[in-house]
């Protein structure tokens, strides 16, 4: 029998294609799709939290281990800053180049790190010295009644923050909230409640761990120009004068009181600042 052409034979035949891949089906070839990872097993876990608790150790000994401020200086106290060596042996800071520098102590722009007095403050008190700003922003600083080692523990009184723009007295917050703020809203909810006053504790805008500040220009500071000031407490008032004249005042309707607001710092930001003659007078 003769066979059929290759032709003829390939004619009757179903034309057979190879079965098309889908798009992509090449690149996706071999790949292990995504599993999450299980958990760690419990040895490592363990050793990764004690290198985290290592690493976090002089942190955690500061906040949780540090004992009361040392307290070694007595009341009524004086310093001219004659002496190079007062910074060591009578004041103590976190941080920052605080030294005396022709008589005077100087803050270089320590960047909120305070030079706290080791001596404990009474409740009634006059601190006085003299101070000059080498700086365009002005920025004079220094804390009251802090607990003699954070930055704005206490008060910070500021002649010419902000630029040279404004000065505060803050309480625990330089950056709080203004004191007309809070007797606005004091207004406010005395109102809404039918309450019989608008006072600042008795609406409850106020307790004992509110952060704000009294805001004030009565005028900038004047660079190279060095002023006296005088920061007295008497109760609950704060006054603070310069160069003899009232500057601002505060009186406090929780004052900050007790051990851990004790304590006087000289303090700055970045401005170059120079202090002399401090006086600390019990009243």
């Amino acid at each position: 029998m003769a066979q059929a052409k290759r032709k003829e034979r390939d004619e009757g035949e179903p034309d057979v294609k190879p079965e098309a891949k889908p798009e992509g089906a090449a690149a996706t070839e071999g790949v292990v799709p995504f599993q999450l990872p299980g958990p760690l097993p419990r040895n490592v876990m363990i050793a990764i939290a004690v290198v985290v608790l290592l690493i976090n150790m002089p942190i955690i000994h500061y906040f949780v281990f540090r004992g009361a401020p040392e307290a070694t200086v007595g009341l009524p106290y004086q310093d001219d800053f004659s002496d190079t060596g007062t910074v060591q042996k009578r004041y103590w800071s976190s941080g920052g180049l605080w030294r005396v520098v022709d008589g005077q102590l100087l803050c270089p722009g320590v960047k909120q790190n305070p030079l706290w007095l080791k001596a404990k403050l009474p409740q009634n008190v006059v601190v006085e010295f003299d101070t000059r700003s080498q700086s365009q922003e002005g920025d004079i600083k220094v804390e009251l009644f802090g607990d003699g080692s954070d930055h704005a523990s206490g008060y910070v009184f500021i002649h010419g923050g902000w630029n040279n723009s404004m000065s505060i007295i803050a309480r625990r917050d330089e950056h709080g909230r203004s004191l007309q703020q809070l007797q606005a809203e004091a207004q406010r909810v005395a109102a809404e409640k039918h309450l019989p006053s608008a006072g600042l504790v008795e609406t409850g805008v106020f307790n004992e761990n509110t952060r704000m500040r009294v805001e004030a220009n009565p005028y900038p500071v004047q660079i190279g120009r060095t002023y006296h000031w005088r920061i007295e407490r008497r109760g609950s008032k704060i006054s603070w004068a310069i160069d003899g004249q009232p500057f601002m005042e505060f009186d406090d309707p929780i004052p900050l009181v007790g051990g851990s607001h004790d304590r006087f710092a000289f303090s700055c930001w970045e401005a170059q600042l120079y202090f002399d003659n401090l006086s600390i007078t019990p009243l």
